[in-house]
Protein backbone atom coordinates (compact mmCIF):
# COMPACT_ATOMS: atom_id res chain seq x y z
CA UNK A 1 0.00 0.00 0.00
CA UNK A 2 1.47 2.88 -1.16
CA UNK A 3 0.68 5.74 1.12
CA UNK A 4 0.98 9.92 0.90
CA UNK A 5 4.68 12.01 0.18
CA UNK A 6 4.72 13.80 2.79
CA UNK A 7 2.89 11.82 5.37
CA UNK A 8 5.39 8.92 4.70
CA UNK A 9 8.78 10.99 5.72
CA UNK A 10 6.94 11.05 9.37
CA UNK A 11 8.17 8.73 11.74
CA UNK A 12 6.12 7.97 14.51
CA UNK A 13 7.19 8.19 18.11
CA UNK A 14 8.25 4.51 20.03
CA UNK A 15 5.43 3.82 22.69
CA UNK A 16 7.61 4.08 25.41
CA UNK A 17 8.39 7.74 24.69
CA UNK A 18 4.32 8.51 24.21
CA UNK A 19 4.00 7.58 27.58
CA UNK A 20 6.19 10.09 29.12
CA UNK A 21 3.98 12.96 27.56
CA UNK A 22 0.82 11.55 29.03
CA UNK A 23 -0.90 12.47 32.51
CA UNK A 24 1.99 10.03 33.80
CA UNK A 25 4.52 12.42 33.68
CA UNK A 26 2.84 14.86 36.39
CA UNK A 27 2.18 11.88 38.50
CA UNK A 28 6.03 11.11 38.54
CA UNK A 29 7.13 14.47 39.25
CA UNK A 30 5.01 15.14 42.01
CA UNK A 31 6.05 11.66 43.55
CA UNK A 32 9.85 12.87 42.90
CA UNK A 33 9.13 15.94 45.06
CA UNK A 34 7.27 14.13 47.59
CA UNK A 35 10.02 11.93 48.09
CA UNK A 36 12.46 14.59 48.14
CA UNK A 37 10.34 16.70 50.86
CA UNK A 38 10.31 13.70 52.75
CA UNK A 39 14.28 13.06 52.89
CA UNK A 40 14.32 16.81 53.82
CA UNK A 41 11.86 16.74 56.91
CA UNK A 42 13.45 13.24 58.18
CA UNK A 43 16.89 15.03 58.46
CA UNK A 44 15.59 18.21 59.84
CA UNK A 45 13.81 15.98 62.55
CA UNK A 46 17.07 14.08 63.00
CA UNK A 47 18.97 17.18 63.60
CA UNK A 48 16.36 18.45 65.89
CA UNK A 49 16.61 15.02 67.94
CA UNK A 50 20.07 15.18 68.05
CA UNK A 51 20.21 18.77 69.95
CA UNK A 52 17.37 17.53 72.34
CA UNK A 53 19.49 14.78 73.51
CA UNK A 54 22.48 17.64 74.23
CA UNK A 55 23.09 18.95 77.94
CA UNK A 56 25.15 20.70 79.70
CA UNK A 57 25.80 21.43 83.63
CA UNK A 58 26.23 25.20 83.99
CA UNK A 59 28.13 25.88 87.55
CA UNK A 60 27.34 29.65 88.67
CA UNK A 61 29.93 30.96 91.15
CA UNK A 62 29.46 33.56 93.96
CA UNK A 63 30.59 37.36 92.63
CA UNK A 64 33.94 38.36 93.05
CA UNK A 65 34.86 34.04 92.91
CA UNK A 66 38.59 34.39 91.30
CA UNK A 67 39.30 32.38 88.25
CA UNK A 68 41.70 30.16 90.26
CA UNK A 69 39.21 29.30 92.71
CA UNK A 70 36.90 28.28 89.59
CA UNK A 71 39.49 26.08 87.96
CA UNK A 72 39.96 24.56 91.21
CA UNK A 73 36.54 23.64 91.15
CA UNK A 74 36.59 22.23 87.85
CA UNK A 75 39.41 20.13 87.75
CA UNK A 76 38.05 18.71 91.60
CA UNK A 77 34.83 17.59 89.97
CA UNK A 78 36.14 16.48 86.40
CA UNK A 79 36.59 12.91 87.41
CA UNK A 80 33.17 12.16 86.91
CA UNK A 81 32.17 10.14 83.64
CA UNK A 82 30.00 11.42 81.12
CA UNK A 83 30.99 14.80 82.96
CA UNK A 84 33.28 16.66 80.88
CA UNK A 85 34.06 20.09 81.31
CA UNK A 86 34.04 22.50 78.63
CA UNK A 87 37.15 23.64 77.06
CA UNK A 88 38.12 27.27 78.80
CA UNK A 89 37.44 30.40 77.11
CA UNK A 90 40.72 31.37 75.57
CA UNK A 91 40.15 35.26 74.17
CA UNK A 92 41.68 36.52 77.15
CA UNK A 93 38.71 39.21 77.44
CA UNK A 94 37.18 40.53 80.19
CA UNK A 95 34.27 38.43 79.52
CA UNK A 96 36.62 34.97 80.75
CA UNK A 97 36.08 36.34 84.18
CA UNK A 98 32.67 36.19 84.44
CA UNK A 99 33.03 32.94 82.81
CA UNK A 100 30.97 29.79 84.80
CA UNK A 101 32.11 26.37 83.99
CA UNK A 102 30.23 24.21 82.04
CA UNK A 103 30.32 20.66 81.84
CA UNK A 104 28.97 18.28 79.15
CA UNK A 105 26.43 15.68 80.48
CA UNK A 106 24.92 14.73 76.96
CA UNK A 107 25.30 10.84 77.88
CA UNK A 108 25.17 11.41 81.88
CA UNK A 109 22.63 8.67 83.69
CA UNK A 110 20.65 10.35 86.57
CA UNK A 111 23.02 8.83 89.09
CA UNK A 112 26.18 10.66 87.63
CA UNK A 113 24.60 14.01 87.05
CA UNK A 114 23.70 13.56 91.03
CA UNK A 115 27.07 12.74 91.86
CA UNK A 116 28.24 16.21 90.05
CA UNK A 117 26.27 18.24 91.66
CA UNK A 118 27.63 16.43 95.20
CA UNK A 119 30.88 17.36 94.15
CA UNK A 120 30.16 20.70 93.02
CA UNK A 121 28.39 21.23 96.56
CA UNK A 122 31.17 20.89 98.21
CA UNK A 123 32.62 24.04 97.36
CA UNK A 124 30.91 27.31 99.11
CA UNK A 125 31.87 29.59 96.11
CA UNK A 126 29.76 27.30 94.05
CA UNK A 127 26.26 28.83 94.06
CA UNK A 128 23.88 26.81 91.40
CA UNK A 129 23.73 24.12 88.98
CA UNK A 130 21.61 24.31 86.13
CA UNK A 131 21.16 21.51 83.80
CA UNK A 132 19.95 22.90 80.21
CA UNK A 133 20.26 22.56 76.69
CA UNK A 134 22.62 24.47 74.79
CA UNK A 135 21.21 27.51 73.94
CA UNK A 136 18.91 27.79 77.14
CA UNK A 137 18.79 31.50 78.87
Amino acid sequence: MACPRKLCTVRQSPPERAAWRGPAAPVLLAGVLLAGGLLTAVTGCAKFDAALGQQEAVVQFRNGTTNTTRLHVRAACSHIPQATPEALPTDHKASDLLYDVIYRVDNASNAQIAELEQCLQKYPSVVGIDIQTPGDS
